[in-house]
């Protein structure tokens, strides 16, 4: 130790080769300040990429939950003859939504529920991009055997460590938010038709011409348009917009503090979710940064493309694969309609959902939960990756 002064011309050949051949070694200097970067910074980024993208893609978010509610499935939905055409209907029926919202009670009904959003979006992802690297480390320190899947990886690098680390952020975000998600659900499920006013036409799709090279059924569909009822039933139109305090309150009020955790047993059943998109953005993400012979010469556009083809395509297989869990969750979290409960249980409600609308009734919205969760994803994870290296760095 006291002839490290004397000898700091040889310190650069000491440090470089465990920077390179053991970075999970704590005794690195380069190694040890990357680790660094698991703490609130990962939190940070995190914070700020899922602020953005829910943002972004708040009027799908709001369509998805009326969708998978069967409060206005029998009003927002397009006509049975329209919906036996074929697969065409889901996008025809999350398009439709979202005019028939705009016109019914104005384009800021589109981004209800986006305050509780927000403010669930910020302690959602820290705590999930916290404990996620931090999980990940300490799984990999307590077994650093971890099978891996090409010779010289460390554990971090092993599925097994991914999988465990992913379940323990997705229960610890999923007990800690659930209350200002059935906030969120609430507010988005409550309509109010605005007041139209004498100099406000109304407004009607003008005919499209068959030629024009649309599929029939988005044609006819259209076409049906305004001969449809209103999207918004009566039982649910309220006199006033609540705001996220009030409807809190409400819901303390009217159910306990018992009725903020409504929908959580779905939310454990959605951890899979959250487990299926990390091991698959993991491997996804390796597999983008093994193709170019150094990564240090990639491209920023390659470099955001790989990020977004990864993230992109992890959300999309695990929320395919999950789906359901999302309209369990939205019925369970849904008001009392006629002062009684519907949905009493994760199993009832499932069994209910299956008996009186099928098994196509586990999917309702899909098509506006894709359009949401993707490019939620892609973005919330690039800005991730991009604040994160600049910490880091």
């Amino acid at each position: 130790m006291s002839g490290n002064p004397s000898s700091t011309s040889w310190s650069p050949t000491i440090v470089v080769p465990p920077d390179n051949n053991l970075a999970s070694s704590s005794t690195s200097g380069p190694s040890k300040k990357k680790k660094q970067l698991q703490g609130w910074k990962h939190s940070a980024a995190g914070s700020l990429g899922g602020m953005t993208g829910a943002i972004v893609t708040s009027p799908f978010d709001v369509v998805k939950t009326r969708l998978q509610s069967d409060m206005f499935k029998h009003h927002d939905s397009l006509p049975t003859k329209t919906i036996r055409r074929g697969g065409a209907w889901h996008f025809v029926d999350t398009v439709y939504m979202i005019r028939r919202i705009a016109v019914d009670e104005g384009w800021r009904a589109l981004y209800k529920g986006l305050g509780p959003s927000l403010v669930g979006i910020i302690p959602a992802r820290a705590i999930n991009f916290y404990f996620y690297p931090t999980s990940k480390a300490y799984l990999a320190e307590r077994f650093p055997n971890a099978p891996t899947e090409k010779e010289g990886q460390t554990a971090e690098d092993s599925p097994l460590i991914h999988l465990g680390a992913a379940v323990i952020a997705g229960i610890t975000t999923a007990t800690g938010t659930n209350p200002i998600w059935v906030v969120k659900t609430r507010l988005q499920l409550s309509a109010r038709k605005i007041q139209p006013s004498s100099s406000s036409p109304i407004l009607h799709p003008s005919p499209i011409p068959s030629s024009s090279g649309l599929p029939k059924p988005i044609i006819q569909s259209i076409a049906a348009l305004p001969h449809l009822p209103s999207s918004t039933p009566s039982s649910s139109i309220t006199p006033s917009r609540l705001s996220a305090l009030d409807m809190t309150l409400q819901i303390i009020r009217q159910e306990g503090f018992r009725g903020l955790y409504r929908g959580l047993s779905a939310s454990y059943l959605g951890v899979s979710e959250g487990v299926i998109q990390w091991v698959l953005y993991e491997r996804f993400k390796r597999l983008n940064s093994d193709k170019p012979p150094s990564s240090k010469s990639q491209s920023l556009a390659a470099y955001i493309t790989g990020i977004v083809s990864a993230s992109g395509g992890a959300k999309a297989v695990a929320s395919l694969i999950t789906y359901p869990h999302e309209v369990v969750r939205t019925r369970l979290r849904q008001p009392d309609v006629g002062g009684k409960k519907r949905y009493t249980g994760l199993i009832q409600c499932l069994r209910l959902v299956i008996k009186e609308e099928g098994v196509k009734g586990l999917y309702g919205g899909l098509t506006a939960h894709m359009f949401r969760v993707v490019p939620n994803a892609a973005c919330m994870f690039l800005i991730y990756e991009l604040v994160a290296e600049r910490l880091g760095s």
